[in-house]
C-alpha cells in the first residue's frame, strides 16, 4: 500500500521543532513490527496504516511523543474494552484508542475514554486528523499561554 501519511507527519518536525526531519526521528518498519509483536502478539500489518506511518515518521521524537499528552510507544499498546489504546493524559484521567473492529481501516476514528466512568466517546476525527489538530493546539494555541 502506498504511503499516505508519512510526509504530513514528517512535516511536524520542521513545523513545530524548527529542525529538519531525520530518519532517526521515526522508527524503522522492523522496529515498529517488533514492538507491536511484543505488546500485542500480532503483526503490525494488522494495525491501521496511519499508525505505522505515524511511528515511522515521528516515533523517536520525544518532544512530539510527550507534547502535552503521552503517545505510547508501540511496545506499550494494549487492547482494552475493545479498543487499541495508544495515548493518555498526564494525570491518567483519559486514554485514547481506536476500536478494535476498525483496525483494518487505514485511518480510523479516534475515541476517548474517561477513566473515572469507563465511558468511551468519539473524538469525531480520524487518527491523522486528531493528531495533527492536537499538535496545532499544543504548539500554536496552548504553548504561547504556557510561556506567559
Amino acid at each position: 500500500m502506498a504511503d499516505m501519511f508519512l510526509e504530513k507527519f514528517r512535516s511536524l518536525v520542521p513545523e513545530y521543532l524548527d529542525d529538519q526531519w531525520q530518519p532517526e526521528d521515526g522508527l524503522s518498519e522492523d522496529e515498529f513490527e517488533d514492538m507491536v509483536q511484543e505488546s500485542l502478539g500480532r503483526s503490525a500489518t494488522l494495525l491501521p496504516q496511519v499508525l505505522r506511518e505515524f511511528y515511522m515518521s515521528v516515533g523517536g521524537v520525544e518532544d512530539l511523543m510527550e507534547a502535552y499528552y503521552f503517545v505510547w510507544e508501540p511496545d506499550e499498546f494494549e487492547i482494552e474494552d475493545g479498543y487499541l489504546l495508544f495515548m493518555e493524559d498526564e494525570e491518567e484521567l483519559f486514554v485514547w484508542g481506536i476500536r478494535e473492529d476498525q483496525l483494518n481501516v487505514p485511518d480510523p476514528i479516534v475515541h476517548r475514554r474517561n477513566n473515572a466512568t469507563g465511558r468511551w466517546m468519539s473524538e469525531d476525527g480520524t487518527f491523522s486528523e486528531y493528531m495533527l489538530d492536537m499538535y496545532t493546539w499544543v504548539f500554536e494555541e496552548l504553548e504561547p499561554e504556557l510561556e506567559d
